[in-house]
């Protein structure tokens, strides 16, 4: 999306949209389901029939073959190129669960994680702990104290939470602890500039200390960190597209993000509280987030049955999205988790966009076969923002 061209042919008229996220929707062909993807193994008549009149097609969320944190992809399809507007793991966080964040903390995605008796991580989410034990072991941790740091410890959902350190000089040029996958050991937090030393020692003491206040639990006795972070200046959606946007999420990194680019985000705990907000939102905002995580979660447990039953869950929800009127709906994924994988990948995303003026009629059903072939092609995820604008008739003709 080249710079700047975009945000001066938005006109701040137009139709409304919802875009809603299916995290992590892309997967690979399994052997679990006769060779098909999830996507195709799942009975989704709503899906398929809105497909039948849409057009399809699917993004890439950063480059080929780059594989993207759940950060960048969203700023991708919200139009930002995430890497120019790279942000870490820990504002997302600390945004997403209201925490104060001051100029200079330094902010960290914390899982809590599983580790044997010679200190390799057998679980990186520790059995995706309920998030009622995440707060009471949240409340133990903040009784760490280092010299000269303020400390923070903050849960979030189930496994996740966030640590903020607050003190001088707190660069955030460190290195990620969590190793990326089970049976290897937790990394030793690293300066990546002379500036950072400072920051990665703090780091390095949080967990020797958390180990210890852990070291009687199972099966979270131990943390991973990543994603370092300060907070800088974002511009806003709005201002960029002259957009009224919110965001109807649950899980606080989704709403961190939203929150990043400038989106209000809507009070909801459940999916029947996301449906209403979105249905709401319609008077008073052009553009709305509606972000569904099951599909992700089901991926990265490698749980194909699981993700066939989160993607029928939301094809059950369709009809309720639909109904709340919007004049554009697009339907896609942050980025992929393949199940065989049971990690993010590289793979483009499905994309279906509905409404307005679309090249219909090329497609049977939303799968990842279909919308290879589909009428929209492979593009950029920083191209799915025009799209929907164009779609909604919010840009104006480039030129005479």
């Amino acid at each position: 999306m080249r710079g700047g061209l975009i945000e001066s042919l938005s006109t701040g008229g137009g139709g409304s949209i919802l875009m809603a996220v299916m995290d992590g929707l892309g997967d690979l062909p399994g052997e679990p389901l006769g060779g098909r993807t999830p996507l195709e193994a799942a009975v989704t008549p709503n899906l398929d029939e809105l497909a039948r009149r849409s057009a399809l097609g699917q993004h890439i969320p950063v480059s080929q073959g780059v594989t993207p944190g759940s950060g960048p992809a969203h700023l991708s399809i919200f139009g930002y190129d995430p890497v120019e507007h790279f942000v870490g793991r820990g504002i997302l966080s600390a945004l997403g669960i209201g925490f104060p964040i001051l100029p200079g903390d330094l902010a960290a995605r914390a899982n809590f994680c599983t580790m044997d008796s010679s200190r390799m991580v057998t679980d990186r989410r520790a059995g995706r702990i309920t998030t009622a034990k995440n707060a009471e072991l949240c409340a133990r941790l903040r009784s760490i104290s280092i010299p000269g740091i303020e400390i923070f410890v903050e849960p979030e959902k189930e496994h996740r939470a966030c640590v903020v350190f607050r003190g001088e000089g707190l660069s955030d040029a460190v290195s990620d602890t969590d190793p990326g996958h089970a049976g290897a050991g937790r990394l030793e937090p690293r300066a990546l500039v002379p500036e950072a030393v400072r920051a990665a020692a703090a780091v390095s003491e949080f967990l020797a200390k958390s180990d210890e206040l852990l070291s009687d639990e199972h099966p979270a006795n131990g943390m991973l960190l990543r994603g370092f972070a300060t907070m800088r200046p974002f511009p806003s959606v709005g201002s960029r597209f002259r957009i009224r946007a919110a965001a109807a999420a649950i899980y606080p990194m989704y709403r961190g993000v939203a929150s990043l680019v400038g989106m209000e985000v809507l009070v909801c705990s459940d999916l029947r509280g996301q449906l209403e907000a979105v249905r709401a939102a319609k008077n008073g905002h052009d553009f709305v987030f509606f972000h569904f995580k099951p599909t992700d979660s089901s991926g990265e447990d490698g749980d194909y049955e699981a993700k066939v039953a989160a993607l029928e869950s939301f094809d059950s929800a369709l009809p309720a999205l639909a109904s709340c009127g919007y004049d554009v709906i697009c339907i896609t994924g942050d980025h992929s988790t393949p199940c065989s994988m049971k990690l993010h990948s590289w793979h483009p995303v499905p994309v279906l966009l509905s409404g307005g003026p679309q090249r219909t009629g090329w497609s049977r059903r939303f799968t990842e076969r279909e919308c290879a072939s589909g009428a929209l092609g492979t593009f950029p995820g920083t191209d799915l923002m025009p799209l929907m604008l164009a779609s909604a008739g919010r840009l104006e003709k480039y030129g005479a």
